[in-house]
């Protein structure tokens, strides 16, 4: 009795529906565009300001023909569609393919990792740092926030990887709001590095 008035309530009130897991992911999300949005404003301030002792790089000299950054953005372009992927696979009980599609997501975020850590060494190498100018300052604390980020998420998605494993029937087409979570996670992170890539290295 009670589960049938609690079924005509839900049908007659479909905000009920609503998961807020979802909403609290939704809103964190929103939260983060507003941080990312203020490092790159301050990135883009300050990055010209120079002193005598440490003069202000020029981007173009420092971050070359940006052959680098290139891949890293397509890598994590290509780990946004290895996720639609996994989401899908498990939506369809394709355990499997899941598994395989994560994997890679994963895969391509612990590349983009090494590709970032591969360019902080070229920067100081060229002896920009975190304390001898504005530039190395912003950058290196928007980046470092990215990467971070970046890690977070596969340090998640991996997790999920390894409790599929672990239980085989935890993931499937009743239950993923685990995996969608992740996914939206996931796809912010990757639009956050499409932004700084356009706004920091190609301008």
């Amino acid at each position: 009795m009670a589960q049938a008035v609690r079924s005509e309530i839900d049908k007659n009130d479909p905000g009920r529906g609503l998961d807020l897991r979802k909403l609290g992911m939704w809103t964190f999300l929103g939260s983060e565009v507003f941080f990312f949005g203020a490092l790159i404003v301050t990135h883009l301030a300050m990055r010209g300001t120079s002193t005598p002792a440490y003069p202000a790089p020029n981007p173009r000299e420092l971050f070359g023909n940006n052959v680098l950054t290139s891949i890293l953005a397509f890598v994590l372009l290509l780990s946004s569609l290895t996720m639609v992927l996994a989401l899908d696979a498990v939506r369809s009980n394709k355990t499997k393919l899941f598994r395989i599609w994560l994997g890679a997501t994963i895969v391509c975020g612990l590349f983009f990792l090494g590709g970032q850590v591969y360019e902080f060494n070229h920067i100081i190498h060229e002896g920009v740092t975190i304390k001898n100018s504005m530039f190395g300052s912003t950058f290196f604390t928007m980046t470092g926030f990215h990467g971070t980020h970046v890690f977070v998420g596969v340090i998640w998605l991996t997790s999920i990887l390894i409790s599929s494993f672990r239980n085989p029937s935890r993931y499937n087409s009743g239950n993923y709001i685990a995996i969608e979570m992740g996914g939206l996670y996931w796809h912010f992170v990757d639009l956050v590095w499409v932004a700084i890539f356009t706004l920091v290295y190609l301008i």
